[in-house]
C-alpha cells in the first residue's frame, strides 16, 4: 500500500495541473490544481495513482511512462 497525502493549490502557471513529489520518510505527495473541477482533479488524482502504482519515480524515460500512464486508460 502507497502512503499517499493530497493538497490542493494553484499552480502559478496554469499549465500543470498535478504533480507528485516523494517526501523523505517513503510517502508521496499528490498536488491538484484546485482552481480544476472536482471530476477533472478525480482523473488528475488517477493518472497520479497510476504513476505511482507503475513504480514510476524508479524509472528513467519519461515518455515511457506517460506513454504507459495513457495507455491504461
Amino acid at each position: 500500500m502507497i502512503d499517499v497525502a493530497v493538497r490542493l493549490i494553484s499552480f502559478p502557471s496554469g499549465k500543470v495541473h498535478e504533480a507528485v513529489t516523494e517526501n523523505e520518510d517513503g510517502t508521496f505527495t499528490i498536488f491538484l490544481d484546485k482552481n480544476m473541477t472536482r471530476e477533472y482533479q478525480e482523473k488528475r488524482f488517477l493518472h497520479a495513482i497510476r504513476h505511482l502504482n507503475g513504480k514510476d519515480f524508479e524509472k528513467e524515460n519519461v515518455q515511457e511512462i506517460e506513454k504507459e500512464a495513457h495507455d491504461e486508460h
